[in-house]
């Protein structure tokens, strides 16, 4: 019981260093995003400069050699391309940033049009960047497979994306643990699928990991249970994306698993459109 008793301690100190974390992650995305909107409006502005001295280069061809006009049209070129680079990554930031947002701000079981595939593919990525900042040598296969044409569909996106997280979270740890033991032979990779058929969306997460113990079957989604050291888990993950999946969005969180084999996660949800 002391033994227990200790574990809840540090599990809830560990849960309220997330939550400040959180927080904090909140306040920084906001402070980040404004000098990036500055990034990207001086870089389309220097784009439209560049074209207008383009066109004054066009205008006056004749008064400039050809080894200086080919030189001149190589650099606006260059330019050109790295404003390009600078907006992509920019908006890319914004996105990322956007996510985090959401996922600290977003009210109460409001259900919102989604981009599904959007939220999926961006969590994955998180999950993987956060993974190779705390893990060394951190690295994985992810094969990622999404049905094109998905509509926008209703859906708590912060909480849909907390459940992706979670899931994702325990598939690259999985993984990673096993490489530990493997080395060079083993490769670790992780399967992404999202689809949709008879009225119901589908995403599911594989990962070729330890798999699950019977114990660990039997204690999946129960309050405070880990498998991690503590300090790396809180043991809610699981029994936070049920909830998710299936009081708040009324579908299904199944599994597939073979102890040494690997493990695949179900989200199976009614699609209900814009």
């Amino acid at each position: 019981m002391e033994k227990q008793i200790e574990t809840l301690k540090q599990q809830l100190k560990q849960q309220e260093k997330l939550a400040s974390l959180g927080l904090l992650s909140a306040g920084i995305a906001h402070e980040i995003q404004n000098p990036l909107n500055f990034v990207i409006n001086f870089s389309k502005m220097s784009d439209k400069l560049l074209k207008d001295l383009t066109e004054i280069v066009e205008e006056n061809e004749e008064n400039f050699p050809a080894e200086d006009r080919e030189e001149v049209e190589d650099i606006v070129a260059d330019l050109q391309e790295n404003m390009a680079k600078i907006v992509e990554h920019g908006e890319r930031a914004i996105s990322i940033i956007q996510g985090i947002l959401l996922a600290t701000r977003g009210k109460e079981d409001e259900f919102i049009p989604s981009d599904i595939v959007h939220i999926v593919k961006e969590y994955v990525w998180l999950s993987y960047h956060a993974m190779r900042a705390n893990y060394k040598n951190f690295n994985i296969s992810i094969h990622e497979e999404y049905q094109e044409g998905l509509p926008h569909i209703m859906v708590i996106p912060q909480d849909i994306s907390r459940a992706v997280l979670n899931l994702m979270n325990n598939a690259c740890y999985t993984v990673w643990k096993k490489a530990q033991h493997l080395g060079e032979d083993y490769t670790p990779t992780i399967h992404v699928k999202v689809t949709a058929a008879d009225g119901l969306l589908t995403i599911s997460i594989a990962d070729n990991g330890e798999g699950m113990t019977d114990e660990v079957v039997q204690r999946l989604y129960e309050n405070f249970f880990t498998t991690k050291p503590i300090g790396q888990g809180t043991g809610l993950g699981m029994a936070i994306a049920r909830e998710i999946v299936e009081n708040k969005h009324k579908g299904t969180l199944t599994f597939e698993t073979q102890a040494g084999q690997g493990t695949t996660f179900y989200i199976t949800i009614p699609i209900r459109k814009a």
